[in-house]
């Protein structure tokens, strides 16, 4: 058994197709083949169900699959060791970040990365938080942004920032003449959500039970643009986290923040506490919640004058 061979299993089994998993790995499919045979004679039971159209894991198949991530990434975190041991500020760093904050942190998060860390290769991956915290569990990215709590032991989490939301509505509608309002004020009110699978949408839920809000089930959205421009559309209100309004008002959409307390939601930096890369990462997150607050002082300057 090689780790060539764990590399070519693992790609088989997220394409589930030997050509893909092949080019994937930048070798032929017959190579693929043999060495995937090779293996499951060397452990004595088939990994894999072949058919003319389909290709899927035996339930032992599954098992070593999932051994051979874990094997995979304490090699790649060995390669990171001696990496970060000569130089932690080379090599790539593969990032996560989850749709509702990357359109809106990241251009400003990327030329600060760039500027201080000029070797080192960043590597962007958006999707939502589940399919972060899979990769991020897995190995197959080295940090992620995502909404606490985050419920994982074997994660180290570093606060970045609180980020307040702001309820957005048309600017024919009745409460758009007033600047704030109290929380309580959403009663009897629905509200436009997200679709399934999106952080945002369970924390704007959370905010509906608190205020007595209802969820607008009509209709569910795919990203906060669509949101926004529904909005505008006099469709409905919304809710909206702060970074994402720094362009959101318009002469068709208002922004109401909330008195006292406002609903809020608290972003953090997280990587696997057995990683390497740990002392570098503190530095990145760091720099992450200086760019972030900066950015947060100025959006509520803003709207104060």
């Amino acid at each position: 058994m090689t780790l060539r061979e764990l590399e070519y299993l693992i790609a088989l089994a997220d394409h589930r197709h030997f050509g893909r998993a092949a080019a994937t790995c930048h070798v032929s499919q017959p190579t693929l083949s043999m060495q995937i045979r090779k293996l499951e004679e060397d452990l004595g039971a088939p990994l894999v169900e072949r058919s003319p159209k389909t290709v899927m894991l035996t339930p032992f198949g599954r098992d070593v699959v999932a051994r051979a991530r874990r094997i995979m990434t304490e090699v790649g975190e060995m390669r990171r060791s001696a990496m970060s041991f000569r130089n932690p500020e080379t090599g790539s760093l593969r990032l996560g970040v989850f749709p509702t904050l990357g359109p809106y942190l990241l251009p400003h998060v990327v030329p600060r990365i760039r500027a201080h860390y000029p070797k080192l290769e960043l590597l962007l991956f958006e999707e939502k938080s589940e399919s972060l915290m899979v990769r991020l569990r897995e190995g197959r990215l080295d940090a992620t942004l995502l909404a606490l709590p985050v419920d994982d032991d074997r994660l180290q989490t570093e606060f970045l920032f609180e980020e307040r939301f702001l309820l957005a509505v048309p600017a024919t509608h009745a409460l758009a003449k007033r600047r704030c309002l109290a929380l309580d004020e959403l009663s009897g009110y629905d509200l436009m959500l997200l679709e399934e699978g999106h952080c945002l949408r369970d924390q704007a839920l959370d905010v509906c039970r608190a205020s007595g809000a209802a969820e607008r089930a009509s209709f569910r959205a795919t990203s906060l643009e669509t949101l926004r421009q529904m909005v505008g559309a006099d469709v409905g209100m919304t809710l909206l986290p702060e970074l994402s309004t720094r362009s959101a008002a318009s002469e068709h959409v208002r922004l109401l923040r909330f008195n006292n307390v406002a609903p809020s939601r608290q972003i953090a930096l997280c990587w696997r506490k057995s990683s390497a890369m740990g002392g570098f990462l503190a530095d990145v997150a760091l720099l992450l919640r200086d760019v972030a607050q900066a950015l947060l002082a100025e959006e509520q300057l803003d709207k104060a004058s």
